[in-house]
């Protein structure tokens, strides 16, 4: 069997076979490509006032939380810049949302909402959560790979003006079948960079043994993780709650490069425990530091800034944010919505291109042994 019959042989197969789960993440990624526009248009506690005013420290917020949610454990704070409210999360299913500038708790919204509930079908298709993760890894690594042998079906045979309009035209005044089969062949090619794009960060994700393979390559060496750990021995007892304001203020005016006043304040539960405050959030990216909750000395299970870090690490940092299409904003956003809903349309044009030649080869064999009669 020559190259060009196994690899149509593998595309049809395994594209039917993962057809389901490539259509299922190809629609929830299109809804949460815009999850935060949405929200932001959907949920008017989200939005805050803020007239002029300063923003309130995270002891503030702790304390506004600790009232509606008396007998929860307070873990973080994260505020979303000016004019946002700040969101508070515990060990509860509910968020908190209070207005940073007031300490008015203005909402208390279940965790479990509509994008919790795609999220869950995107990263494991409603299964159980062990299941549900090798389920659409696998699924993610077939599509990634059918990518490459769709390419290859797609080349043209001739690079003539005939050769060129099949594989970068669609002949919308064509009958239903020629049309299908250039929605299928044709959007695969144009979306195939941000679908590979989208497969391999998720692959990243999906799977240690592929994230360290790439890392490795990039010319990382892994080292032991390093505990964030605060120093117990020959620091006084501090208030845990006035720490925690004043790494919101190093945070902002120390630490932050970029949006200072977007960041992420956590709680430390225990004396070891460090200062979570995060970072620099821009583009999907972010910068995790972690603060010696008695000293407030930077500790070094902390992220360098992304200028500063080597190649390898820098994939890693960078993978959420070219994952969800947030790298550039709303413009690739924008890409990204079409390339998934594209990419949740190939199974479908795909099925209908073999069920159409099934049943033209059903056909010829009805027809034949009334030839041979003939």
């Amino acid at each position: 069997m020559s190259f060009k019959k196994i690899n149509a042989w593998f595309h049809l197969w395994f594209g039917l076979a993962s057809g389901i789960i490539v259509l299922v993440l190809g629609i929830t990624g299109c809804i949460l490509v815009f999850e935060q526009e949405i929200k932001s248009i959907s949920s008017p506690w989200l939005h805050a006032d803020a007239a002029g005013r300063s923003l309130l420290p995270p002891s503030r917020i702790y304390a506004a939380a600790a009232r509606v949610l008396p007998d929860k454990k307070i873990r973080s704070v994260w505020y979303h810049g000016e004019n946002r409210t700040v969101h508070v999360s515990s060990n509860s299913d509910s968020l908190v949302y209070v207005d940073p500038y007031t300490a008015e708790v203005v909402a208390i919204a279940d965790h479990e909402d509509f994008f919790h509930i795609i999220e869950e079908g995107h990263f494991y298709l409603w299964l159980p959560v062990k299941i549900g993760q090798q389920v659409t890894g696998w699924g993610t690594l077939v599509f990634f790979l059918l990518l490459i042998s769709g390419l290859i079906l797609w080349c043209p045979k001739k690079w003539n003006k005939k050769g060129r309009d099949q594989s970068f035209r669609i002949r919308w005044k064509a009958k239903f079948k020629r049309v299908n089969y250039d929605l299928h062949n044709v959007l695969g090619f144009y979306s195939l960079i941000v679908a590979a794009v989208m497969a391999f960060t998720a692959l990243m994700m999906s799977f240690s043994w592929f994230n360290g393979s790439v890392y490795w390559l990039a010319g990382g060496v892994e080292n032991k993780r390093v505990e964030a750990v605060s120093d117990t021995l020959g620091n006084p007892k501090r208030d845990m709650l006035a720490q925690a304001d004043k790494a919101w203020h190093k945070g902002i005016y120390e630490i932050a490069e970029h949006n200072p006043k977007e960041i992420i304040v956590g709680f430390p539960e225990s004396a070891a425990d460090a200062i979570y405050v995060c970072t620099d959030m821009f583009g999907g990216t972010w910068r995790d530091v972690y603060l010696d909750q008695y000293t407030l000395k930077e500790l070094p299970a902390s992220n360098k800034r992304l200028r500063e870090e080597s190649p390898a690490s820098f994939i890693r940092r960078i993978n959420y944010g070219l994952h969800v299409g947030a790298i550039g904003e709303l413009p690739t956003k924008i890409i990204y919505f079409l390339a998934s809903l594209i990419c949740a349309s190939l199974p479908v044009t795909g099925f209908y291109i073999w069920w159409g030649r099934k049943r033209k080869a059903s056909r010829k064999k009805k027809l034949l042994p009334e030839l041979v009669k003939v």
